[in-house]
């Protein structure tokens, strides 16, 4: 299985459409990390490029994030990819909480959309 989570430095960003880029960990059947890799995010706003399909593409099935609005929802969704939200900190750390059934979705979506129209 194959987890996606938007990144800044080796932390959670609080906005999916605006990561520096998305860290792609693979995770075998029994819960260890098999390799990870780096996506580059694309200039501007993620939520309306075509970052989405690419993830897809690549095999993500989860994203772990800190927020994103409801068109990233589901957009997401409707490639597959299941969203946690809620997630904050170190990425290591989060995806071994969400590996030990630690996390779940918060249920928040942003209210707001600053990209440019």
């Amino acid at each position: 299985m194959k987890i996606a989570i938007p990144t800044k430095g080796d932390y959670v960003d609080d906005h999916f459409g605006h990561c520096e880029y998305f860290t792609i960990f693979e995770v075998d059947e029994d819960k260890k990390v098999i390799s990870w890799e780096k996506l580059t995010s694309p200039v501007g706003c993620g939520c309306r490029s075509n970052v989405i399909p690419l993830l897809a593409h690549s095999g993500v099935r989860v994203m772990l994030a800190g927020n994103m609005g409801d068109g990233a929802i589901y957009n997401l969704n409707s490639f597959g990819i299941s969203v946690i939200r809620g997630c904050s900190g170190n990425i290591s750390d989060v995806l071994h909480s969400w590996i030990n059934g630690e996390i779940t979705d918060s249920g928040i979506a942003c209210n707001s959309h600053d990209c440019d129209q």
